[in-house]
């Protein structure tokens, strides 16, 4: 769904100084329609329509207030520049802005990628059984294409610290909670503890995209992956962690207690976390034995990002945004994401 908006006035939008930004970076022809595109839950996205009919899509973070280190489209425009010639899908980029006289903040342009974003079981339905298969097989082949890319080769050994990646990203997501939180819940300190407590060696360090899933993918319908998108979170660190993430999302009619926010994936041929977990370890060949560490590491993670998420809403910081949003039910499911990392690491 888009916020369409009056082009004279656009939430997020210094629309003369960008369309000026535009006119030096890219063949267009101005005037630009901006539309804010509803469902982000992060940085700030928006369609940019010229005259001629071309597309294209602009990042920015939220406005107001930030937390430090958050909403860096300067790290995701470089994440994805280095993997333009990668066997990773990214979309073509057009530029980055970082003089923040033109609209307040950094933004990046990229082109308009098409395809399909299966981001609720309404658009699942519209795919077919065997093109839901494939987009299993597809989703789990990119994120091994991922983990696989060298790192130094593209440019990103200096991206982040090569080691003590778990370490580092509880360290960072309990100060991230620490500002963001809007109330009190025990359970987040105390699956905090056991996650430090049980610690696993350092593994083997590639990029870790920080928030795959399959609506962060752009999806041919017919099943392959034709762009990977929101790098904000990418950093240098454990694969596992990937798949664990990815795993966290995606709903299993036979383990439900585990599985995901909606019911999407529990449509005929969808792969169940089981087979989608398989299917990796077999690409990688990994042992899936702590597994449920890092489903107990992403859940609680997913729980510290998702109370920031609801923080900026209460600040109004996401624009105006159309969708209809129940900020009590997306409050509830902190609640329920660390409850279930507790499950996974089976902290009472």
């Amino acid at each position: 769904m888009r916020v369409m908006t009056d082009a004279a006035v656009v939430e997020g939008i210094a629309v003369d100084n960008v369309t000026a930004w535009m006119q030096a970076n890219v063949a267009c022809e101005p005037p630009f329609d901006f539309a804010l595109i509803a469902g982000g839950r992060s940085n700030m996205t928006y369609t940019v329509c010229d005259s001629a009919g071309r597309r294209f899509v602009l990042r920015r973070p939220p406005m107001g207030r930030l937390l430090p280190s958050a909403h860096d489209v300067a790290r995701e425009h470089r994440l994805m520049h280095a993997l333009q010639n990668s066997a990773v899908p990214v979309p073509r980029l057009v530029g980055l802005c970082q003089d923040e006289a033109v609209n307040e903040r950094d933004f990046y342009v990229m082109h308009f990628l098409d395809g399909v974003i299966v981001r609720d079981i309404e658009i699942g339905r519209t795919i077919t059984p065997q093109a839901r298969t494939r987009m299993c097989r597809e989703l789990i082949g990119t994120l091994t294409d991922l983990h696989r890319v060298d790192i130094d080769q593209v440019g990103l050994g200096n991206l982040a610290k090569r080691s003590g990646y778990i370490e580092r990203q509880i360290k960072r997501w309990t100060g991230q909670w620490e500002q963001s939180k809007q109330r009190d819940i025990p359970l987040i300190d105390r699956v905090r503890e056991a996650l430090v407590d049980r610690l696993p060696a350092d593994a083997r360090t590639t990029i870790a995209h920080g928030d795959y899933r399959l609506s962060n993918c752009m999806m041919d319908p017919d099943g392959p992956v034709a762009g990977v998108l929101d790098w904000e979170l990418c950093t240098l660190g454990d694969p596992m962690a990937d798949l664990a993430g990815l795993l966290g999302y995606w709903y299993d009619p036979e383990d439900p207690e585990v599985g995901g926010d909606n019911e999407t994936t529990g449509l005929d041929g969808f792969l169940s976390q089981e087979e989608m977990a398989g299917l990796y370890a077999d690409e990688m060949g990994i042992s899936l034995e702590r597994v449920s560490y890092y489903q107990g590491f992403a859940a609680w993670r997913l729980a510290c990002i998702t109370e920031g998420v609801y923080a900026r809403y209460l600040r109004g910081q996401q624009g105006t945004q159309e969708e209809e949003l129940d900020l009590d039910v997306y409050r509830d499911t902190v609640v329920a994401r660390v409850e279930r990392a507790a499950r996974h690491l089976g902290v009472a």
